[in-house]
């Protein structure tokens, strides 16, 4: 990622979670450069988890064999772009 990518954030934690992150950062190996990355890396984590919990909190009420022949139908649907029959 170039300079030009990045964009510079201010985060304020407790020390308490200063500490333990830089602990955990230390015992992985990792540096105090690697904190940004960690940091990216922690949110889109968990934006992706938001989003997994919202859908299953939307589909909460569709009946699981609906849900599987959707996900069958996407599957194949993708299956079928990325490896066509030959004719």
């Amino acid at each position: 990622m170039n300079k030009d990518e990045t964009t510079r954030l201010t985060v304020t934690v407790s020390r308490e979670t200063d500490l333990a992150l830089r602990a955990f950062l230390g015992a992985q190996g990792l540096r105090k450069g690697d904190l940004s990355k960690f940091i990216e890396e922690s949110v889109r984590w968990r934006m992706f988890d938001r989003r997994v919990q919202d859908v299953k909190a939307r589909n909460a009420d569709v009946p699981v064999e609906d849900l599987q022949a959707a996900i069958d139908e996407a599957c194949a649907a993708v299956r079928s772009e990325m490896w066509p029959t030959p004719k």
